[in-house]
């Protein structure tokens, strides 16, 4: 079984896959608490579903679109912390197995050596602005390649030039794809695109989406 918090399909609003049409599966619980968390809605709670009800959830949302071969199925599975519960790893293989492309949301602090290899891991690095920095586990870097992505939230100054100095010191840009973006306005957009530029950084600079269409305290979108 699985505690699940919700299931919903929306736009994605992060990652180099932002903009595109995605389901999500959030599970409940997480060892975690960043102080800039927008989900502590997902930390308790939820509804014990099996992975069969899980998956034909997700099949729902697709409807009959789903099942063109030319659409592209893209379900991420967030949490929460989803590495959590023993059950996630089958269930991201079950989606695997029907042809989804698979993301993983993960706040880094569990290791990610049994994630199915097909999976693209969102890696998200905590800097010291969450008041989790001393959670992350660096050899998970051994656990990514080119397909992955790591993420860093950024809150001010401070937790830019922290993940700077991550990116110089461990060379991550060799590991998988580096994201930054700033807590939704703590930090400015304008302000950290400048750092990036003038630092001549190698990320991708993203806001999130979602928050601009619909809003920074709308659930299931």
């Amino acid at each position: 079984m699985l505690q699940i918090t919700e299931i919903f399909k929306s736009i994605q609003g992060e990652s180099s896959h932002a903009g595109l049409p995605c389901a999500f599966v959030r599970l409940t619980g997480c060892n975690l608490r960043c102080t800039w968390c927008d989900t502590e809605y997902a930390f308790h709670g939820g509804k014990a579903m099996t992975q069969e009800e899980v998956v034909a959830a997700v099949e729902k949302l697709f409807g009959n679109v789903g099942k063109s071969p030319t659409t592209r199925k893209l379900v991420e599975v967030t949490g929460g912390e989803p590495l959590l519960q023993e059950g996630v790893y089958s269930l991201m293989q079950a989606f695997i197995d029907l042809d989804y492309t698979v993301m993983l949301e993960t706040g880094g602090s569990l290791l990610l050596d049994r994630v199915p290899e097909a999976v693209i891991k969102i890696v998200d690095l905590k800097a010291p602005g969450s008041g989790e920095v001393d959670k992350n586990r660096l050899e998970n870097f051994e656990h990514l390649n080119s397909k992955d992505e790591i993420k860093f939230v950024l809150q001010d100054r401070t937790d830019y030039e922290w993940a700077r100095s991550m990116i110089q010191r461990h060379q991550l840009q060799d590991k998988a794809g580096i994201l930054m973006s700033p807590v939704f306005e703590q930090l400015d957009l304008r302000e950290l695109a400048e750092w990036i530029l003038e630092d001549q950084l190698p990320v991708r600079m993203q806001t999130q989406l979602h928050k601009h269409i619909w809003g920074k305290d709308t659930i299931g979108v």
